[in-house]
């Protein structure tokens, strides 16, 4: 069994309360585990306006393919959300668990 774990840290540049982010994260997510049915939360960053930390986890037979999972998810988040700001993310492949 493979993990496939990644981390992304998104700029919200509109966001302008707790309330916008929670809308923005609320959104995001729901779209991101409909479309690749992987699991999606909000892991840091909880009292800043302006960034969305998410962690996204898949689980595959094959590590290539749960790169592509997560990889696939970084660039569904920068093509739907053009109003959000990639600043970084993370991905890691833990296999044999």
């Amino acid at each position: 069994m493979h993990l496939g774990v990644c981390r992304v840290i998104l700029h919200l540049p509109d966001s302008t309360s707790l309330k916008d982010k929670r809308r923005v994260s609320r959104s995001l997510t729901t779209r991101i585990r409909n479309t690749f049915n992987v699991s999606v939360s909000e892991i840091q960053d909880h009292d800043l306006w302006q960034r969305l930390t998410l962690g996204i986890c898949c689980v595959s037979n094959d590590p290539a393919h749960a790169n592509a999972m997560v990889s696939n998810v970084v660039e569904f988040i920068e093509d739907s959300r053009r109003d959000l700001e990639l600043f970084d993310y993370q991905i890691e492949i833990i296999s044999g668990v």
